[in-house]
This record gives structure tokens, sequence and C-alpha cells, in this order.
């Protein structure tokens, strides 16, 4: 019987607990996937920036040739 009640009581305390604990926040997915193109943006205009200087380079060494 007091195993019974001990059963009882810790499912109880277990429910109680769980309908009070805060649900997940559903708007913090969104940001990062804001971010994640943020920095896509940031790798392409990098990655443009120095094949332009690679170009500029290039046409500077065969000016001097």
């Amino acid at each position: 019987m007091n195993k019974l009640l001990a059963a009882l009581m810790a499912t109880a305390f277990s429910a109680a607990v769980f309908a009070q604990a805060p649900a997940a926040p559903a708007a913090p997915a969104a940001p990062a996937k804001v971010e994640a193109k943020k920095d896509e943006k940031a790798v392409a205009k990098s990655d443009k920036k120095a094949s332009k200087k690679k170009a500029k380079a290039k046409k500077t060494e065969e000016k001097k040739a």
C-alpha cells in the first residue's frame, strides 16, 4: 500500500512539474536562418573581392612584362 501511495504521489509531482515547464520558443529558429544567409553573403562578397584582386594583380603583371 505504501509503495502504491508513493508511486501515485511521484506521478502527481512529475505531472505538476511537467505542466509548469515553459514552452520552448519557436521564434529563434527563424533568425538563425537569416544569420546563415548573412554569412553566406559575406563569404560570397569576400570571394568576389579576392577574385577582383587577383585579376587586378594579373593585369599589372601583364603590363610590366
